[in-house]
């Protein structure tokens, strides 16, 4: 499969990682997986851009990294998409997640309107409505930080650059 787009995200911190990862420990534990890409850290998708815009999506990462020190969200309620197959962890929206995605934008025209989310797991519908009442279990807020910012194009999945936020 040729690789289809980018995506600019927002990584978490450290522990929000290792928090998040215990969340996803408990549905692989009562025999969860989903089909989401593995190896990447739990993130906030802020912009995608065609695969022709690399340089300028790099640009504009390096520009909102420089600007920004590490942002606090509030990642505070969980919820799915449309169709029911992406399960997700939902932070807040405040001034300082709008003022990152704002610096992230691509005037690209995109897909879908900006809903921050960071994804949890994506799989068919049934299997995310099993899943529901396992993640309830074990999720409880909390304070993140968004710490770098991280460029990939997909499908399959290359990574193309990472930068910390040093305002």
């Amino acid at each position: 499969m040729a690789e289809e787009f980018l995506t600019l995200m927002a990584d978490l911190d450290e522990d929000t990682q290792k928090s998040m990862s215990a969340w996803y420990d408990k549905l692989k534990e009562a025999g969860f997986s989903g089909v989401q890409t593995p190896g990447l850290p739990f993130h906030i998708s802020m912009a995608t851009f065609p695969l022709n815009q690399e340089d300028e999506a790099v640009s504009i990462m390096r520009s909102a990294a420089s600007k920004f020190t590490a942002v606090p969200v509030h990642i505070s309620h969980i919820g799915m998409f449309a169709g029911g197959k992406v399960l997700f962890a939902g932070p807040e929206r405040d001034e300082g997640l709008n003022a990152l995605h704002n610096a992230c934008k691509s005037d690209s025209p995109q897909p879908y309107p900006w809903t921050p989310h960071v994804t949890v797991m994506i799989d068919e519908q049934e299997t995310i409505h099993e899943a529901l009442p396992i993640l309830l279990q074990s999720f409880t807020p909390l304070m993140a930080r968004i710490t770098e910012l991280h460029l990939c194009a997909f499908w399959p999945t290359r990574e193309i650059a990472t930068v910390k936020l040093q305002g």
